[in-house]
């Protein structure tokens, strides 16, 4: 063998191992994919679901169109059981997950299901929370809002897409507190599947208030329907939300941001787990992704893997803590 065919002989398998290393180096491959939406048309998690799966198909990162699968019931708990008992190997399947998922999990509203139960993928940015009311109603402040509960608790009821003592319910009893209503489980809260049916029933005059999250409310504001009281941000936010005041500036200290993420299922291979979270990472990144952001009221929120898992787990800690202080977890 001359030294040219030794040099060959040699390198030849690193030459392989570069060009592996410089392809995209997962082995699995996915097919037909998935986004799970544990709720009705309209909510926070069908719109993650539609916009992340159009932004991944845009960007090509998935082979054709992402489906989307409206599966309601159990403030999530519906799709987060079936995930877990039929579906726990499915590698094309992701899950829409927020703040409102991790209050669950916190106050043990999915009966025999906990965090560890799934794999937590990646954040996609944040939405701060807030509180509107009808364009028609009387009530032009938080305070004055508030001050009316305070009078007559029977004269005002929320609305919101999370169960009774979810992260909807749990911001209005916050800001309850912080205006001085000590009494805060005589606030009356109305639970709905998701924020669509929640604004549904403000505009249909059965209920006085909505909580739910800033990019919900967006749609409806534009068309008229309903007016922003307070958003639940540390300072005013940016672009078109900047015309909607904090509550922190109308004299109550609340602030309630609600993540935006993905779980999936608990048995889902490391390839494809790590697949999904270079994805969604990937779209988070994009020039798209920023510009939905900025749209939809979203603020910066980049967690992926083990640094979502730990956050989440943090996130489930602090509920159950505040739940307990509320009596809403014994």
């Amino acid at each position: 063998m001359n030294h040219v065919q030794s040099f060959a002989r040699w390198t030849a398998p690193v030459a392989v191992a570069m060009a592996f290393a410089s392809a995209p180096s997962f082995a699995f491959e996915p097919g037909s994919t998935e986004c799970i939406a544990p709720a009705g048309a309209g909510g926070g998690w069908d719109m993650t679901c539609r916009m992340v799966g159009k932004t991944m198909q845009d960007l090509k990162l998935i082979p054709g169109t992402m489906q989307v699968t409206n599966k309601s019931g159990g403030g999530g708990g519906a799709a987060y059981a079936e995930v877990i008992n039929k579906r726990n190997n499915d590698n094309n399947l992701i899950v829409a997950a927020s703040s409102a998922t991790s209050t669950r999990l916190a106050q043990g509203a999915y009966p025999g299901n906990t965090m560890d139960q799934v794999k937590w993928l990646a954040s996609v940015g944040a939405d701060y929370g807030m509180v509107a009311v009808a364009a028609n109603s009387p009530y032009n402040t938080l305070p004055e809002l508030m001050a009316k509960v305070k009078t007559d608790p029977t004269a005002i009821a929320f609305a919101g897409g999370s169960a009774v003592g979810g992260w909807d319910h749990l911001k209005v009893l916050i800001a309850a507190r912080k205006a001085g209503i000590s009494n805060v489980r005589s606030v009356k809260y109305v639970a709905f599947e998701g924020g669509g049916e929640a604004v549904t029933q403000l505009l249909a005059g059965k209920i006085q208030a909505f909580t739910g999250d800033i990019s919900e409310a967006k749609g409806f504001v534009d068309a008229g329907k309903i007016k922003v009281l307070a958003v639940l941000a540390p300072e005013r936010l940016g672009g078109d939300f900047a015309k909607f005041p904090t509550a922190k500036e109308q004299g109550l200290d609340v602030v309630g941001a609600n993540w935006r993420g993905f779980y999936a299922p608990g048995g889902m291979s490391a390839d494809a787990y790590d697949f999904w979270v270079k994805q969604i990472g990937t779209v988070y990144d994009s020039r798209e992704w920023k510009a939905i952001m900025a749209k939809n009221g979203m603020e910066a929120l980049n967690l992926r893997g083990a640094a979502f898992q730990n956050y989440v787990k943090a996130s489930v800690d602090e509920i159950n803590a505040l739940s307990r202080e509320i009596g809403i977890v014994k």
